[in-house]
């Protein structure tokens, strides 16, 4: 007999945390590791009791499930990650991906999509939102050649900041990692953005660094 999927659920709202871990403890061939409310917990907790997929919020207290995703992902490579959200932007939807998750589904999707992109993730497949998976490959395209030369003119503390921003932290992660306040990271960006000739973190990400998905 096949052994059930287990899941674990990151999510701090109640209600959606307790509807989510109804569906998968009462679907057959399916089991719930663990629900939990916030990321610190669901990163102590996981490696106690190890799932195969997790259903990952992205907008937590405290932690972001981003940043979560890529500290379990770091030590826990055997785990699969679906972030599990109401947020449709480009930037979260490639940190996400850059931080280790392998699929993005929208809290609007019906139960039976959610299992299907449970089990699909399982399988080897990336399971999105027809809506996401749009938006990534419209994001496809190509930057101009003088826009991208433009990263040489970046200080050398501007590209540190960007750096740790590809990662997936947070600007006031990134300000309490380089010692200074959100503010001068905030200004920081600013002046990427304007040197870069972008209007987003994941466009100047894009030009620098380029697409590691």
């Amino acid at each position: 007999m096949k052994d059930a999927i287990k899941v674990a659920i990151v999510e701090d709202v109640a209600d959606i945390r307790e509807s989510l871990q109804t569906l998968i403890a009462a679907t057959p061939g399916f089991s719930c590791t663990g629900a939990y409310a916030n990321a610190e917990v669901a990163i102590t907790s996981i490696p106690c009791n190890i799932p195969d997929v997790v259903l990952m919020d992205i907008n937590l207290p405290g932690m972001s499930g981003v940043e979560a995703v890529r500290q379990l992902k770091e030590s826990l490579p055997c785990i699969n990650f679906l972030m599990c959200t109401v947020f449709k932007d480009d930037e979260n939807i490639f940190q996400s991906l850059r931080a280790g998750a392998g699929g993005y589904i929208l809290k609007s999707s019906s139960s039976a999509k959610i299992l299907e992109a449970i089990q699909e993730l399982l399988e080897g497949g990336a399971p999105m939102s027809a809506t996401i998976a749009k938006q990534v490959i419209d994001s496809f395209y190509k930057i101009p050649k003088e826009v991208v030369t433009k990263h040489a003119e970046l200080t050398p503390r501007e590209h540190e900041v960007l750096q740790l921003l590809s990662r997936g932290l947070l600007c006031k992660e990134v300000a309490s990692r380089l010692e200074l306040s959100v503010q001068t990271i905030r200004n920081h960006c600013a002046n990427i953005y304007e040197k870069l000739r972008v209007n987003t973190k994941l466009e100047a990400i894009n030009i620098v660094f380029g697409r590691r998905m």
